[in-house]
């Protein structure tokens, strides 16, 4: 138990007394964090704003216990121009929820066909780079991207995943998909690209974040390469801490994701990665859709949930209470590892660190229904499900929020 005082927008000591003019937060049984921080949500504005905006993202990022979310350049067009990096910027500042940091294209328009303008996109405030949901095939161009951030110091995110072997699949490929008539998404299509994508960031030492891992193949692959130094993180989302490929049975398009649901093995290797210290960053994985979208048949339905206003729960529900981690481990996953990975003065309550605060009431109940979010989207997999540790009030720079 200790006192937190904040002045002037930052942490300004701990165990001092009132002096009595102060606003007092009573956070007594409550866990008081460093405001949590998303390191690839989709705030799919401009062009895409059926599914989510700026405003509504943010909204939702803060209802989620997040300060600080870093949006990937899922738009139309994507955000390879310092210009299309500015209107995010000024769009979330007039949004006035949490801070939001930008991931650009590695590649131009991500064809992945020709690198996009890294120095400019770097000087207009780009923190990261990435082609999203898209990965880089080009094995060539992977390699000269790696080296020119470098420069800047830099990460690249990619999504690890042969589109060669992906193409068609709606769900994890195995005894459940087989029995559904379903089309297959392989494991050895993420490990096949990890291993590459590994491969890549030892041989020019650039800084490489494999994002939403999910498969055994991946984690043994990260963990051995980890073991010989080579500069590496990784992301595992939500969903996939905590469900399963069964959950398709009903041919619910709402558990149409990607990385896909796995089966139960590759679901115990991740968590014993996340306890190891394997998988360094728990990402929202917030990729919200439309309603009229996700209502088509599975097959032609699109890829993606909401769950930034989610995930801090399934991490108390499904990693916390069953004792795979504490809380220590649980938020440096959640906030001081992907600060750490986007070069963030975030995720810290040192003093003279950024007051962004989240308290938390880690016993609270509450069973989710998508009426209530803050998103556009309404989207998730997991309606009606009963989960443990609610967000109770998040302070960004010194100011209460929500």
């Amino acid at each position: 138990m200790t006192n937190l005082l904040i002045e002037h927008g930052k942490i300004a000591a701990y165990d001092v007394l009132p002096r009595g003019d102060e606003k007092i937060i009573d956070a007594t049984g409550k866990i008081v964090a460093p405001g949590l921080v998303d390191i690839s949500a989709e705030l799919r504005e401009p062009g895409c704003e059926e599914d989510e905006t700026i405003e509504t993202g943010t909204a939702a990022a803060i209802a989620g216990g997040y300060t600080s979310i870093a949006c990937m350049p899922e738009t139309e067009p994507p955000i390879d121009t310092p210009a299309a990096v500015e209107f995010v910027r000024q769009k979330a500042a007039r949004a006035k929820n949490c801070n939001v940091f930008v991931i650009a294209c590695v590649s131009k328009d991500r064809e992945g066909k020709e690198l996009a303008e890294i120095g400019s996109l770097v000087e207009a405030g780009a923190v990261g780079f990435s082609d999203g949901s898209r990965p880089v095939q080009n094995a060539e161009l992977l390699r000269r991207a790696l080296e020119y951030c470098l420069m800047f110091d830099k990460p690249i995110l990619n999504h690890p995943e042969v589109l060669e072997l992906a193409r068609g699949g709606v769900m994890h490929e195995g005894r459940t998909s087989m029995v559904l008539g379903l089309a297959g998404l392989p494991a050895e299509a993420e490990d096949v690209m990890t291993s590459r994508d590994i491969r890549l960031a030892e041989s020019t030492g650039g800084r490489l974040h494999l994002s939403n891992i999910s498969t055994t193949g991946s984690v043994d692959l990260i963990r051995r390469v980890k073991q010989r130094g080579v500069n590496l993180t990784c992301s595992i989302a939500s969903a996939n801490i905590a469900l399963l490929d069964e959950s398709l049975r009903e041919f619910d398009a709402h558990c149409k994701l990607s990385p896909p649901l796995r089966s139960r093995g590759h679901l115990e290797s991740c968590l014993t990665g996340l306890k190891d210290g394997t998988i360094d960053v728990i990402a929202s994985g917030h990729t919200p859709r439309a309603s009229e979208k996700k209502m088509q048949d599975i097959d032609l339905a699109p890829f993606g949930m909401v769950s930034l206003e989610t995930t801090l729960s399934l991490v108390i529900t499904h990693l916390i209470r069953p004792g795979h981690l504490d809380w220590p481990a649980a938020l440096a996953k959640l906030s001081t590892n992907p600060a750490r990975l986007l070069g963030l003065p975030k995720g810290t309550l040192a003093i003279g660190a950024d007051a962004d605060v989240v308290i938390v009431d880690p016993d609270a109940k509450w069973t989710v229904d998508p009426k209530q979010f803050k998103s556009k989207s309404s989207s998730t997999p997991l309606v009606g499900k009963e989960l443990c540790g609610r967000v109770e009030k998040v302070i960004v720079g010194g100011e209460v929020r929500f």
